[in-house]
């Protein structure tokens, strides 16, 4: 199965808090900036082909050539996966996983 990343820049409401999620329009929205859940819907970056369907919880953050990397752990399958984060994003809940306070 290929790695590669498929851009698919689109709005939604998040499963998780219930917020309208806009397009980011620079790189593809996969989390929402607001609670930072994801949705378990990737099997490869933009691809939509898992079927778990499970929430993503951020546990830990990662310094990156291109920023902070969120990890997440799939709540129903366990399934580890990590995201860039976005510019927009809640940066005191960034701060909270990255001294390990739950959110």
């Amino acid at each position: 199965m290929s790695r590669k990343f498929i851009m698919i820049d689109e709005g939604f409401v998040c499963a998780y808090c219930g917020k309208t999620v806009l397009p980011i329009g620079y790189t593809a929205r996969d989390h929402c900036p607001n609670c930072l859940r994801s949705k378990h819907v990737d099997i490869n970056p933009g691809d939509r082909n898992a079927t778990c369907g499970g929430m993503m919880m951020p546990v830990a953050i990662e310094k990156c050539q291109k920023g902070i990397k969120l990890v997440y752990s799939c709540q129903r399958c366990g399934m580890i996966k990590k995201n860039i984060a976005a510019r927009d994003d809640d940066m005191e809940l960034i701060i909270k996983i990255s001294s390990g306070t739950c959110i």
